[in-house]
């Protein structure tokens, strides 16, 4: 606001006390108005900065070194912390026939010292060592024979097996290990050459690696496209989410789709509608996906759609605790409520809760959310020159109203889950990937990488051995999940 200067006052003054009265009203108003600006962008400040991962959708990692205090919104079990009555322990147990066995004899008395090399043994007492044995890198050598034909003169050569094709290479299994440590275990190059060095004596160069992760992309390509269509068409409900990722220092985005069964990762430039394009599999798909309410979803209007409910049970805490409004913790409860009623069902055999409990629910809801908006108020008025911008709980309240059923889909629907965890966790990993690495230096290393990581992250979820299925990848004989084998007709 521009103060008016001494001459101008004058001018005012000039005019009369009506002109005075009307200047000095413009100069309160306008500093009002500037104010409830300076109020509104403190209060987004603060409550930006006492947002975590604990009230809203941040990711631990931006917590830093001030963790908040833990809030689970699970309730408690009522059974003691460790291993339950029953569970069958760990223990390191001994097996029936060792590889080897050393035996200690006894030769003389200890204490008169006969001689007792000829004395039978009682049953000895056994102790047994689980150990690795020296490493190193067995080297096979092919030879393929030549011979000249007597009756013809015609030179015959044997062939060489299809998977060796150079004169020196690593096998599969190696190999399979090399991209283990760096793609499966997020160790940086250089130090993945470091402990093949350490455990085979056997210096590797980052090249190497990395052709081995490429060619494991390569293999895999099949079994990724084969997972996109079944995530594309199938019943069960797809978990769906993003985040970001360096390369070349540019911001990009891994998208992430999956169920219980299979996870496909892909990254692309952009976040919004042009990236989930690219990835090829919500754009296709006309059943129920569930995601956090990011609006590009909601482009995709084949599609069905779910909220993720841990989100809103974070805003709603986040909101309880900045905004003091009491409708965010009663529907903090009424959401875990309808929670464990669908769960109690769930686990009695029905499939869906009694139509008078879904009323009363929804019937709940809808008082809550009356409440709500007459806590939030109406909004603020635009300011010139300010875009406007709706508070949390006005954004919030606005979501609850404008996207109902898709929020309360997990109760009409048993199979629909209550939450987008399965999601969170799949992109977790992209997450510790950057920060051990930062980001990745080529696009063509990321496109590898999300092809691995895929590939691992669906072999996981069908209880494979991520080091074997590697290794079936780069013998040229890569891993299945069922989900993603075609079914032949009768």
């Amino acid at each position: 606001m521009r103060i008016p200067t001494k001459e101008e006052i004058h001018a005012v003054y000039e005019q009369g006390e009506a002109a005075v009265v009307a200047l000095v009203i413009g100069i309160v108003e306008a500093q009002n108005k500037q104010v409830e600006a300076v109020e509104a962008r403190i209060e987004a400040l603060e409550g930006q900065q006492k947002k975590n991962s604990g009230n809203s959708s941040q990711p631990p990692s931006s917590d830093g070194y001030k963790k908040p205090q833990p809030k689970s919104q699970r309730g408690r079990s009522g059974k003691k912390s460790g291993g339950q009555a029953g569970h069958e322990g760990q223990t390191l147990k001994a097996v029936a026939v060792p590889d080897d066995m050393v035996v200690h004899p006894v030769t003389a008395c200890a204490h008169c010292q006969a001689d007792l090399r000829a004395v039978k043994s009682n049953e000895p007492e056994k102790r047994q060592v689980f150990e690795v044995p020296p490493m190193r890198l067995v080297v096979s050598e092919h030879q393929a024979e030549e011979k000249q034909c007597p009756q013809c003169g015609k030179i015959n050569r044997a062939a060489f097996p299809a998977d060796v094709t150079q004169p020196t290479q690593y096998g599969p299994r190696f190999r399979a290990q090399l991209v283990y440590l760096h793609t499966g275990h997020f160790i940086p190059l250089a130090r993945t050459a470091e402990i093949a060095e350490g455990f085979y004596q056997q210096p590797v160069s980052e090249g190497t690696i990395l052709a081995a992760v490429a060619e494991a992309a390569q293999q895999v390509a099949p079994v990724n496209e084969a997972l996109k269509t079944y995530l594309v068409e199938t019943d069960d409900t797809v978990h769906a989410d993003e985040t970001g990722a360096r390369v070349e220092g540019k911001l990009h985005w891994v998208h992430s789709a999956g169920t219980t069964q299979a996870t496909v990762y892909s990254i692309q430039a952009k976040r919004g509608c042009e990236g989930i394009d690219a990835a090829n599999i919500l754009n296709r798909r006309h059943k129920r996906c569930i995601h956090d309410a990011w609006q590009s979803y909601f482009n995709y209007k084949a599609m069905a759609h779910a909220l993720c409910n841990a989100h809103h049970l974070r805003e709603l805490t986040f909101i309880a605790e900045q905004y003091h409004q009491q409708w965010a913790i009663a529907m903090r409860h009424l959401l875990c409520e309808i929670k464990t009623a669908v769960e109690k069902a769930s686990a009695e055999g029905h499939q869906a809760l009694r139509l008078e409990q879904m009323a009363d629910f929804n019937r709940h809801y809808t008082r809550l959310l009356d409440a709500a908006e007459d806590e939030i108020g109406p909004p603020a008025p635009p300011t010139p020159g300010h875009r406007q911008k709706n508070s949390p709980p006005a954004r919030l309240f606005k979501r609850l109203i404008d996207y109902r059923q898709h929020v309360l889909a997990f109760m009409y629907d048993f199979r629909i889950p209550f939450d987008n965890n399965l999601a969170e966790r799949d992109v977790r990993m992209m997450k510790v990937q950057q920060k051990v690495s930062g980001g990745f230096r080529r696009l063509v290393g990321a496109q590898h990488f999300c092809a691995v990581r895929s590939y691992i992250a669906t072999a996981r979820k069908n209880g494979q051995s991520i080091l074997e299925v590697l290794t079936q990848a780069l013998a040229d004989d890569p891993y299945y999940p069922p989900c993603a084998i075609p079914s032949t007709p009768e």
